[in-house]
């Protein structure tokens, strides 16, 4: 989360990133970056509770967490930084994101007896 902290704060002008024309590029950074960080919240959650209540409830805190995490971070781009602002579709995509990342692991996981 410090990666991803110091990524949204940090200024990246004067940087050439041109050279990566893609469309809503910083859409899927996001989406990738709060992916990552649902996906080890899960290996964690899963490494230290197993399954049953207390592992579903870290689930859900995971996913709170994170999207709560996401909208503070574009808050604080927009209203502490000069060179940074927040967007709220980059928040949806925070969410997405960690939404997907939580379900994708919940899925692979409980889908293969092997990994349990």
């Amino acid at each position: 989360m410090v990666f991803v902290t110091f990524s949204s704060l940090y200024s990246f002008e004067g940087d050439d990133l041109s050279a990566f024309n893609i469309p809503y590029s910083d859409k899927i950074v996001h989406f990738v970056f709060y992916f990552v960080a649902a996906t080890l919240g899960f290996l964690f959650f899963h490494e230290q509770n197993g399954t049953g209540a207390l592992f579903r409830n870290g689930l859900m805190r995971i996913v709170f967490f994170l999207v709560f995490f996401g909208i503070i971070i574009e808050v604080v781009q927009e209203r502490f930084t000069m060179n940074r602002s927040g967007d709220v579709f980059d928040a949806l995509a925070n969410s997405i994101g960690a939404i997907s990342g939580v379900t994708a692991m919940y899925i692979l996981f409980y889908s293969q007896r092997w990994l349990k």
